[in-house]
């Protein structure tokens, strides 16, 4: 009888055991299923419903349900996807896969994911906690690859916004979460995502020797393989190695055919479109283009469609077909913009400008410098925000901990005080001794006290002289114009802008980066930014405005002396090679520059906001650039007796130059 009892008790005891091994295979399974299902979507959902257990424990039915949402979504079935995640979160146990489920829906659907992403981590994680991933994934309740899903849509987010170091924390706990639970194929992939993060951070280096990590992991896995190769392909072509990218997309493409993924193979091929076009192969573009659109349309990717008729579009242009590259980009325009993929879209912008310029479509280059100008404006005011919210957090810190010290010797001084009384109660003479002590030691204190206050103060004010300055060319930056700005709003408001203005754009900047490397850029960006500061007052204010551009505001310069500035700054760019590593280059520079309040018949009366005086300088750099570079561009006088008309102006700046409305100077460089 008793050995009866014992054997039921062992075999109770081993029901959770015997459930979690059940629950690991499913997992194990079913991430098969998932991997395959994005070349074969009808097959592995054929295959989930052939296999799918007839009853379950929550926990496995969580787990097929989320396969099966995943597998819906490759299939392009967003709706059907949808069902399953509200399932899901009536489900006990399954209201994080489905806020997961929603994020990766609407990824598929081309809409921001990362808020639903971080609410599906938030409960996701805890039973996965970073730092404890090798005991966490022993444990059920811990769904490794579910959070691997969030922390890649998180870093996608992350990255597409510019926040590269959160990015790479974000991929750095997925390895680990991929490595804790064994799969190398999941690994693999993390690890060439590091790649891409560590090149963006121009750390080249590291981000080859993650490349050779991730291969190696993928070795036997065909699959794995293609996708680090392409990841390769990207680390080669951000460095500038044209010909390396272009092999590791070709052997990629082989990999993906070999491994039989129509769906990946056709990614590649759209990816091939772009190496090839930077090589000049625009043949084999475009056979590489409409060999892989067909299979983008038939899978419903619209993320790689949307960037294949752009390159498409590119390559038009290159061979002049002027026409077939307007449809194309007729195509891209019926693609919603995600907000995550802001900076890659601006980067396509500006590409798109200095190849329309470069065919001599100045009307089509002028329009995408204009949207590349406005998207780099959101991006800027994103990062200005965050950046400005990370500063209030650490003075709040600051503050708090200053706070707590003076708690803290309040309640020493408040100790001591009641000690001395009960000193003074049995000690005459003593009290008097120890009473001068707590004098000596009070006034120490305070002394202390407020020579910590004084570095506080005065670390406060080197931060806050930190951040408004660049740290590669040692010059303001923006948020300090805005400080200055601020600064005069008083003025601003009863006359509005003032001054000279004058912006600045390193002529064909990219190619700088692309031909000679990033540390040729740099001198570059430093030594025009000293050749402006040389060729202007010392009273004037030289800011980086961002990237390649600068600022110059000239309080109080009439128009005649301005254009005798913009000479100065024109010759002095062009006017000698920039030495670097690479050698000498020879750098020339657009100028668009304008003198407040505008000319003109009836405008000295017009009040403008420093943002417009800042947009009517905008307009005419993009007129010297539009105009073929290395010359400036300047407002000489404006006809506008109101400021509905100034605005009509600047909305059609062609037509109000035409009418005579605008009259403009113009400055050409020094020739080579």
């Amino acid at each position: 009888m008793r050995a009866a009892l014992l054997a039921l008790w062992l075999a109770v005891l081993a029901l959770p055991a015997a459930a979690a091994s059940d629950l690991a295979a499913d997992r194990e399974h079913l991430a098969q299923i998932t991997r395959r299902a994005f070349d074969e979507p009808a097959a592995m959902l054929a295959e989930l419903e052939r296999r799918w257990p007839r009853t379950a424990e929550p926990a496995r039915e969580v787990a097929w349900l989320y396969a099966r949402g995943r597998v819906l979504l490759a299939g392009n079935q967003i709706e059907a996807a949808d069902a399953v995640a509200l399932k899901l979160a009536g489900l006990e146990g399954g209201a994080d896969h489905g806020w997961l489920l929603r994020a990766l829906t609407q990824e598929r659907a081309g809409k921001p994911a990362g808020m639903l992403a971080a609410r599906a981590l938030e409960g996701l994680g805890r039973r996965c906690p970073a730092g404890d991933e090798v005991h966490a994934v022993r444990s059920p309740g811990c769904d490794f690859r579910a959070a691997a899903d969030a922390l890649r849509l998180l870093q996608r987010e992350q990255a597409g916004q510019g926040a590269l170091v959160e990015a790479e924390g974000s991929v750095r706990r997925g390895l680990a979460l991929a490595r804790a639970g064994g799969d190398r194929h999941l690994a693999s992939l993390f690890m060439a995502q590091l790649a891409v993060l560590l090149q963006a951070q121009d750390d080249q280096d590291a981000a080859r020797a993650e490349i050779r990590a991730a291969l190696a992991e993928a070795q036997g896995d065909a699959l794995a393989s293609a996708r680090v190769r392409n990841a390769e392909a990207v680390v080669e072509r951000r460095a500038g190695e044209r010909q390396a990218a272009r092999a590791a997309l070709e052997s990629a493409l082989v990999l993906a055919e070999q491994a039989r993924a129509p769906h990946l193979a056709a990614q590649l091929r759209a990816n091939l479109v772009d190496a090839y076009m930077y090589l000049g192969l625009y043949r084999e573009a475009l056979n590489a283009g409409r060999l892989a659109l067909p299979v983008l349309q038939r899978f419903r990717d619209r993320t790689y469609e949307r960037a294949l008729h752009h390159n498409l579009a590119v390559t038009h242009i290159r061979l002049r077909q002027l026409d077939a590259a307007r449809q194309e980009l007729a195509r891209v325009a019926e693609f919603q913009l995600d907000p995550s993929d802001l900076v890659p879209r601006a980067g396509e912008l500006r590409e798109l400008g200095d190849t329309w310029a470069d065919a001599g479509q100045h009307r089509e280059a002028l329009a995408a410098y204009c949207g590349e100008r406005e998207l780099s404006a959101r991006i800027n005011e994103r990062n200005r925000a965050s950046a400005l919210e990370e500063l209030r957090r650490k003075y709040d810190t600051a503050a708090k901990q200053r706070d707590l010290a003076l708690l803290a010797r309040d309640g020493q001084l408040k100790d001591q005080q009641l000690s001395n009384r009960r000193l003074l109660q049995q000690l005459g003479l003593a009290v008097g001794v120890l009473l001068l002590l707590s004098i000596v030691l009070v006034g120490a204190t305070l002394l202390r006290m407020r020579r910590a206050q004084a570095r506080l103060t005065a670390n406060q004010q080197l931060l806050r002289t930190q951040s408004e300055r660049d740290p590669l060319t040692d010059l303001s930056n923006r948020r300090h114009f805005l400080a200055v700005m601020d600064a005069r709003s008083h003025e601003l408001c009863a006359e509005g802008f003032r001054g000279a203005l004058m912006m600045i754009d390193i002529d064909h900047f990219k190619h700088v980066n692309d031909r000679h490397g990033h540390a040729a850029g740099d001198a570059v960006l430093v030594e025009v930014g000293r050749r402006i500061r040389a060729a202007v007052r010392d009273t004037d204010l030289v800011v980086r405005w961002g990237g390649e551009e600068f600022l110059v505001f000239a309080p109080e310069l009439p128009g005649d002396d301005l254009a005798q500035m913009a000479a100065r700054v024109l010759n002095g760019i062009g006017g000698t090679p920039v030495a670097t590593a690479e050698g000498p280059l020879r750098v020339t520079a657009s100028l668009g520059f304008a003198s407040f309040p505008l000319g003109g018949r009836g405008s000295a009366q017009l009040r403008l906001h420093w943002e417009q005086a800042v947009n009517w300088a905008d307009m005419v750099l993009y007129q010297a650039k539009a105009e073929g570079r290395n010359r400036a561009i300047g407002i000489a006088a404006v006809q506008a007796p109101d400021a509905d008309t100034l605005a009509a102006i600047l909305q059609d700046f062609d037509a109000a130059c035409q009418h005579g409305q605008v009259r403009l100077v113009a400055l050409t460089g020094p020739s080579a």
